[in-house]
């Protein structure tokens, strides 16, 4: 092993000679006295990578592909230039450990009543996060699986590609990983009233891993946009495109003709449905309507008023979803922040929200 891998700042505890320490090792020798000795402290974070599997040219075509698209200006694909092409190396934080917990509360049984019941969390979870910014690449996670990983080795990546170097400290990662494993851990059961909960991670490994990514830069009537295509599977993860003006047209008449049509008709029909139930939580059936309605208005403003640069990017590839205040996700719902199917799949967990609030 070479000298550069080695530790030389340790004495030997017997004869105060420099004890060299091979990266890793645990036990060690000195060479004066050859007295053993073993090494505590911190072990250092492994380091992994993805190898490459999407060639240049492959990545070429996912980016034409990406020019189509009802939501993109109709000649797009007639007038973009791609000016360059390259790949990147990304790092990311991967932390895996095995949740365990419970949680006691009452759920509904039959229309009028409640009973208890213990939920039992024990499950292995994985999460992952851009160690970088990424303002300017927009993904946040990827999908790594065990059997991708390879030993880290620098020499070839920096041969080959451009290498990003972490920059977000362990510590942070370390607490959003364990703010979405308690976030994942509750989704396992939605409890009416909630008592008790306490989760535990257990043999929780941190590790950072460099992606590969391929990059695309391309030009428009003048304007510079990006696209980014995993370079594993080749699927086109984050990209920036112009707008469509008669689909943000369109958007804003149809958001605006459905959201009405919510908020009028369906808060009617919610009303006489509400007094015809006898389940005394029926009152908030009336709620749902008005959030859908209010949910569409939103969007379609949004997406007029927005839709001049259109972004996207898959939802499994934006940032891990944290444990958080409920009233904060009533805020974002209520706020128009999401798209109109997260607003539309979001309505009966308003009403949920709404229900643990009042109790």
């Amino acid at each position: 092993m070479s000298q550069i891998d080695q530790s030389q700042g340790l004495t030997c505890p017997n004869c105060s000679g420099v004890v060299p320490i091979p990266e890793g090792a645990r036990i060690v020798q000195c060479p004066f006295c050859e007295m053993q000795s073993i090494v505590q402290g911190e072990r250092g974070i492994r380091r992994w990578q993805v190898a490459r599997q999407v060639e240049r040219l492959q990545a070429l075509e996912k980016v034409n592909g990406f020019f189509s698209g009802m939501k993109k200006a109709r000649d797009l694909k007639q007038e973009a230039q791609i000016k360059e092409m390259f790949l990147i190396y990304l790092p990311y934080w991967r932390v895996q450990a095995i949740v365990a917990g419970w949680m006691f509360g009452r759920v509904k049984s039959g229309k009028d009543s409640t009973r208890p019941i213990e939920v039992e969390v024990l499950e292995e979870m994985h999460w992952n996060d851009a160690a970088v910014d990424v303002s300017e690449y927009g993904v946040h996670r990827v999908s790594i699986s065990k059997n991708q990983l390879q030993p880290y080795d620098g020499d070839r990546l920096y041969a080959e590609a451009m290498v990003f170097d972490p920059s977000e400290s362990r510590t942070d990662a370390l607490a959003e990983a364990e703010q979405h494993f308690i976030y994942r851990a509750r989704k396992k059961r939605s409890l009416r009233t909630k008592f008790f909960e306490k989760f535990h991670l257990l043999r929780q490994r941190l590790s950072l891993v460099y992606y590969p990514l391929w990059v695309a830069r391309y030009e428009y009537k003048k304007r510079n946009y990006q696209v980014v295509v995993d370079g594993v599977n080749g699927e086109v993860l984050y990209g920036k495109a112009p707008g469509n003006i008669l689909y943000r047209a369109a958007a804003l008449v149809l958001g605006m003709a459905l959201g009405n049509l919510m908020l009028v008709d369906g808060t009617a029909l919610a009303v006489v449905l509400a007094s015809t139930s006898d389940d005394g939580d029926g009152g908030w059936l009336v709620l749902l309507p008005i959030a859908i309605g209010i949910g569409l208005i939103i969007s379609g403003y949004r997406a007029f008023r927005y839709g001049e640069e259109v972004e996207e990017i898959d939802r499994k590839n934006k940032k891990a979803s944290m444990a958080s205040d409920p009233k904060k996700r009533l805020e974002s719902l209520l706020s128009g922040s999401g798209d109109v199917e997260a607003l539309m799949s979001g309505g009966l967990n308003f009403l949920e929200e709404i229900g643990r609030l009042k109790d």
